[in-house]
């Protein structure tokens, strides 16, 4: 599903118990200096993630300052993240001129412990080649180095390498639970591209052989992956950025199952079984 921009007035895009993406929780908050926003979402984990702009968080006595290093826009330094447990009580204050805020979540059951990722902390992998049109960077802000620390949710910065190409090929799907070949993890976008009149398009194919949907993808577009295989791409001359939220429905780690199409392009992407790896 395509939920093209808005002006959500920092009020939910994707809520809790959403009917597409139930695992998935995700917002959009826009502050100015010396603005605050509390929030609390009663059965998901979240995490707080400055697209740009700077904030100081509180979570129930729990303080991390100066999160959020970016300015004008997420190609402007690395990303930083908290993560708030179940339930508890977030504020956040902007310290910078102004700030853009993604909160994104997951539906767990357990309290655990909040705590800060900063910059010199991320996982990071890149992959693909100019060549095969796949080239792309990933930030993890919360990936397989918490595990532990995290219940279901899986946050991280996809960036295209240069401009046009493409993304999540070969294509792949995790909407059912079936290990060890797949696990079911609902799955949120949100889209920048630089410059931002740039556009792109996500395919969206419930069923290998058949043809399926595409959207056409703007800058702040927000997508929701239920089910179905779902590469993206950029128009030539633009680079793309997407904030990518996973949600897992039984374990956190995440196991993708590649349509029989396109699998043996796996052998053909130099690095892209280490890429499958940052997500287990």
């Amino acid at each position: 599903m395509h939920i093209a921009p808005f002006d959500n007035q920092n009020k939910p895009i994707v809520d809790i118990d959403d009917p597409t993406v139930p695992l998935n929780y995700f917002n959009i908050v826009r502050l100015t200096k010396g603005q605050a926003f509390e929030y609390m979402v009663p059965g998901y984990e979240t995490c707080i993630a400055p697209a740009t702009g700077t904030v100081d968080i509180d979570i129930e006595g729990f303080k991390a300052d100066s999160i959020g290093q970016r300015t004008v826009d997420v190609w402007d330094g690395e990303p930083e993240g908290v993560y708030v447990p179940v339930g508890v009580k977030a504020q956040m204050v902007c310290t910078s001129d102004e700030a853009e805020v993604f909160i994104c979540g997951a539906r767990y059951d357990k309290v655990l412990d909040a705590f800060a990722v900063r910059a010199d902390e991320l996982d990071m992998v890149q992959y693909g080649s100019d060549d095969t049109k796949t080239h792309r960077k990933i930030k993890h802000i919360l990936g397989t180095k918490y595990h532990g620390k995290v219940g279901r949710l899986l946050v991280s910065e996809l960036f295209t390498v240069g401009e046009g190409g493409w993304s999540g090929f070969p294509s792949h799907k995790h909407d059912t639970d079936r290990l060890p070949l797949e696990t079911r993890h609902d799955e949120t976008y949100n889209f920048r591209f630089k410059p931002n009149h740039g556009s792109g398009v996500q395919m969206l194919q419930r069923e290998d052989g058949k043809a399926g949907d595409a959207y056409h993808i703007v800058d702040g577009s927000t997508i929701c992956l239920d089910s179905g295989y779902h590469p993206c791409a950029v128009l030539p001359g633009y680079q793309m950025y997407y904030f990518t939220i996973l949600g897992g429905l039984s374990q956190r780690s995440l196991v993708q199952y590649f349509q029989p199409s396109h699998a043996y392009q796996i052998e053909t992407i130099p690095g892209i079984k280490d890429m499958i790896a940052k997500f287990k």
